[in-house]
């Protein structure tokens, strides 16, 4: 699973996710890729479920980037502990996604197989995703045409 080697805090607040994404918001690797439309936390196994997805569709062909990390731990209380007595220890880890972020790159492989293996990575992840080619990305964000 990925999470970071170490951090300067155990422990952070959960954060609101307003707005759009101000970076990573543009293809900047591949010539294909996902992008989220909506705001969402997507943890580190969902990170890992997805890339074997689209990297199995593809056979191993081609080049795939993860244009996202989960670097926000996520804190647990145990069940039946009661109400007070502090926060609870760090459970997982997070990567916060904005609308407009792109999540994966791929290159080397045809349009139609790009679209299928991102379509299959898309469903596991917890938020709506579309895909988007170099060319359509140049607007940046989200464009409401769909």
């Amino acid at each position: 699973m990925l999470m970071p080697k170490r951090v300067k805090r155990r422990k952070q607040f959960r954060g609101r996710m307003t707005g759009k994404a101000a970076r990573g918001n543009t293809l900047a690797y591949g010539s294909y890729g996902i992008v989220a439309t909506e705001p969402c936390w997507i943890k580190s196994n969902q990170i890992e479920a997805a890339r074997v997805a689209l990297t199995r569709y593809i056979k191993r062909g081609g080049k795939v980037w993860i244009k996202i990390f989960p670097d926000k731990p996520v804190t647990k209380k145990a069940i039946g502990v009661r109400m007070g007595s502090g926060k609870g220890n760090p459970e997982f880890w997070v990567a916060v996604v904005k609308p407009g972020r792109v999540l994966f790159e791929i290159e080397g492989v045809a349009e139609e197989v790009a679209k299928e293996a991102l379509r299959l990575a898309g469903h596991k992840l917890p938020c709506k995703v579309k895909f988007v080619k170099k060319e359509d990305s140049n607007k940046g964000g989200v464009s409401d045409e769909n």
